[in-house]
């Protein structure tokens, strides 16, 4: 994760990028509000990233930037709406780990490719989940989980924000290394799946920070563990899946895309005002008040990103048996 988050932080570059001058027409860009497709419902960190970089963009940009919340089939339906749109500019897309990397391993028919129908912009941000279960569940830590669900084979359930989602991958991952059986209950979109745990529909759910924060204070949910490898800062004391389960880690990013064919005069423009709002401060302290690690790197580091982590999903979700849709 050290040699992924060195890599992920390379500013400089992209800075420099954005700083090549525009062809004339590319000047006149843009002349009508855009849109960032988001695929899921809104409330999850996907729509909460989205609508702070949006609104910052905006400013830069001199139009309105709109999110259209796509959501279904694990974030595959706006993943599709965002590839098949116009490359123009007036389309982006929020992808995240879960469409561009976990959903080509876990989909025998995905109706887009994440490698080859998408121009990457810049890496916006990337984060462990939590593991927070309801206040209700006798629960403290991922022992304590793991007992329970031992005790009860298939009774214990949890939330996803929808099959294939990052948080469906979390609870796969748990079955898998923890030798445990769970039942898995997808939602349409994070925000969905948080309010099944908030309500005691189901008993836990590994969500984003950005969206669990707020309800963990609030007292409607308890974290009991992270995914990453290192303290996070909103709770540094809060214990890493992996020390109970060793080799357990799961990392949430999200990052900014358009369809592939825009040109690259447009994306040098897309990227400065991204790279911009995400420099920030208003930006930085709302994503890292919500337990994200603000990034910003070049297309082409974005790329190469990617691919890596495309990769990586691939090889976990064979180990785990996790079987296609």
């Amino acid at each position: 994760m050290e040699q992924t988050t060195r890599r992920m932080r390379r500013l400089g570059a992209g800075i420099a990028l954005a700083a090549l001058p525009l062809s004339a027409a590319s000047q006149a860009w843009p002349v009508k509000p855009l849109r960032i497709v988001v695929p899921f419902a809104p409330g999850g960190s996907t729509d909460i990233v989205a609508r702070a970089l949006g609104a910052r963009a905006a400013e830069g940009l001199g139009q309105a930037v709109v999110i259209e919340n796509r959501a279904g089939a694990g974030g595959n339906i706006g993943a599709e709406v965002a590839a098949r749109a116009a490359p123009d500019g007036y389309t982006l897309f929020m992808g995240h780990v879960g469409t561009l990397a976990i959903n080509p391993a876990l989909y025998r028919k995905l109706p887009y490719d994440p490698i080859r129908d998408f121009a990457p912009i810049t890496l916006a941000i990337a984060s462990p989940l939590l593991l927070v279960v309801h206040p209700s569940l006798p629960a403290r830590g991922l022992k304590d989980v793991l007992a329970l669900a031992r005790s009860r084979p298939g009774q214990l359930a949890y939330s996803s924000a929808g099959s294939g989602s990052a948080s469906h991958l979390g609870g796969a991952l748990l079955e898998s290394l923890g030798k445990v059986d769970i039942l898995h209950v997808p939602y349409k979109g994070t925000g969905p799946a948080t309010m099944g745990v908030v309500g005691g529909e189901v008993s836990m759910m590994f969500s984003g920070q950005g969206t669990s924060w707020p309800l963990i204070n609030a007292g409607k949910l308890r974290a009991v563990a992270h995914t990453g490898n290192r303290p996070i800062p909103n709770a540094p004391k809060l214990s890493s899946m992996a020390e109970t389960l060793p080799g357990y880690e799961v990392i949430n990013w999200h990052g900014v895309l358009a369809p592939a064919g825009t040109s690259a005069e447009i994306i040098r423009r897309l990227h400065a005002e991204f790279v911009k709002a995400l420099g920030s401060s208003e930006v930085r302290a709302r994503l890292t008040e919500d337990g994200f690690q603000v990034v910003g790197n070049t297309p082409e580091e974005f790329a190469r990103f990617i691919a890596a982590e495309k990769d990586k999903w691939a090889k976990v979700i064979a180990a785990a048996r996790i079987p296609q849709e």
